[in-house]
């Protein structure tokens, strides 16, 4: 048997996970993502034994543990290079669970996980295939002739640090101006959001809230709330035309929406779609662009796939 950690700039998860690919028991703790990383990683390792006893085995079973974490990854030497909503650089996060556990670790990128996750699941044979993860950040996996596309660098696939807005004024956490994830991600949504209601004078129930945050963005907007629907109309054409960028690079045959914010479902996907069709090369432009099944299984079951 095998572990697979889905680490999150929100939540960790973690199961337990079977030769055959079965999540057997899983549990997440919140990951306090501020805190020193030492405690971020006795948090992992406490978790590992709690989804080992939730699974009703023993950690002499366990084979191997993979890890999903956000960032740019070596995978060779599990060390993360960087990850800004997590305050990682060249972190030896690998060795460090490998000390807690005595079992060995297996580090990618969290979305890369989760594309691989989707993909084996229901990739449906593709070839290509794009998954792009809206969650505090904004994540993304390409697969490209059945393979997880990483780079030189580790850092294929970061597409929430693409630029798509050469005249934004506030910074990213990664220190860039204009990244897709200042607009698309559970974060950006809500920046977006107040940016509306301060240059509206539209009666909507986000001016009612006490605290805004995605979700009440996003159930707001399924209410068809004026502000709601114009902040997600500016971050479906954010995300439709990065999309069309994207697919002019690797025309996959599916492109698949995961992470928390995609559980606005097909309203999402019907806005990000008018706006992908309306910027994609003519060749790419009924590319099916799909919600992720798997939800936040997929970060789980991806890093133990990798370890499979």
């Amino acid at each position: 048997m095998y572990i697979g950690i889905d680490l999150g700039g929100t939540n960790i998860a973690a199961g337990v996970v079977d030769e055959a690919g079965k999540i057997i028991y899983k549990a997440s703790v919140p990951t306090l993502a501020q805190r020193p990383i030492d405690e971020i990683v006795e948090d992992m390792a406490n978790l590992c034994i709690d989804v080992v006893n939730g699974a009703d085995c023993q950690i002499s079973e366990i084979k191997s543990v993979g890890i999903g974490c956000p960032g740019t990854v070596d995978n060779k030497n599990g060390i993360v290079a960087y990850a800004c909503n997590l305050r990682m650089q060249n972190t030896e996060l690998g060795a460090m669970l490998e000390k807690k556990l005595g079992k060995p670790v297996n580090l990618e990128n969290d979305a890369n996980a989760a594309a691989l996750g989707e993909y084996e699941v229901n990739g449906d044979n593709a070839d290509s295939f794009v998954l792009i993860t809206l969650g505090t950040g904004v994540g993304g996996g390409i697969i490209v002739d059945g393979k997880i596309v990483t780079g030189h660098h580790g850092a294929g696939g970061e597409i929430g640090h693409a630029n798509v807005d050469h005249h934004e004024t506030e910074s990213c956490n990664c220190g860039n101006r204009g990244c897709l994830e200042q607009y698309a991600s559970a974060t950006g949504i809500v920046r977006m959001a107040k940016k509306e209601l301060a240059a509206s004078g539209e009666n909507s129930v986000l001016r009612d809230a006490e605290e805004i945050s995605a979700k009440a963005v996003l159930d707001a907007f399924k209410e068809n709330d004026p502000v709601a629907v114009a902040t997600m109309e500016k971050v479906g054409e954010q995300l439709g035309g990065s999309l069309a960028i994207f697919a002019c690079v690797t025309d996959p045959e599916t492109i698949v929406i995961g992470g928390g914010v995609s559980k606005a479902g097909q309203p999402l996907i019907d806005c990000i779609r008018k706006y992908y069709r309306e910027y994609a090369f003519e060749s790419c432009k009924d590319t099916p662009i799909v919600i992720a099944t798997l939800g936040n299984d997929a970060g789980i079951y991806g890093a133990a796939k990798m370890v499979l």
